[in-house]
């Protein structure tokens, strides 16, 4: 099944999780005998499409705050004391420097970033930003991040003639 954007993919997450826990889904039944179906594969990556959307849902909240030099409160964030505060919110424990948050989580391709990964942006091999993905699209890679001239914002970076040269890499900081 092919969902393009984010609200068709947050119906998807949300159905799934409805049928799911009417026990529809077979990922989350479990045979009443000795041999039970392996489910914590399934249980896992659910879990973890929950805490993406909860995590994207949550930044969305802060569009509009003021960019603030090493900010890491709802005051004023920087980018990466933006990201390391959302972050949290689902208990995901990383540092408030974007230089430290490029070598957590584990590399993953920019064409396959998903909804709470962390993008880099930089230039010379030395990383100067992050932001966290909000949706991957035919449109491109939009990001919620805090910028020095308008604070918290979504933008599509993938589109930005600004940000676009300045991609570097991604990583996933959320799966298991």
């Amino acid at each position: 099944m092919k969902i393009k954007g984010f609200n068709q993919t947050i119906v998807f997450i949300s159905m799934a999780f409805l049928l799911s826990s009417c026990g529809a889904l077979k990922s989350f039944q479990y045979k009443n005998s000795s041999k039970k179906e392996d489910t914590s594969v399934d249980a896992a990556v659910d879990a973890t499409m929950v805490t993406r959307t909860s995590v994207t849902e949550y930044s969305k909240q802060y569009v509009g705050v003021k960019y603030k030099y090493a900010g890491k409160d709802p005051k004023g964030f920087d980018c990466s004391g933006f990201t390391s505060y959302v972050l949290q919110s689902e208990g995901i424990d990383i540092s408030s420097s974007s230089q430290a948050q490029a070598t957590e989580g584990k590399p993953v391709p920019l064409n396959k970033v998903k909804p709470g990964d962390l993008i880099f942006f930089g230039k010379n091999g030395k990383v100067t930003h992050v932001g966290l993905v909000v949706s991957n699209t035919a449109e491109g890679i939009t990001v919620i991040h805090s910028t020095s001239s308008k604070g918290v914002m979504v933008q599509n970076v993938s589109q930005s003639s600004y940000w676009s040269p300045k991609i570097m890499f991604a990583r996933d900081v959320i799966s298991p």
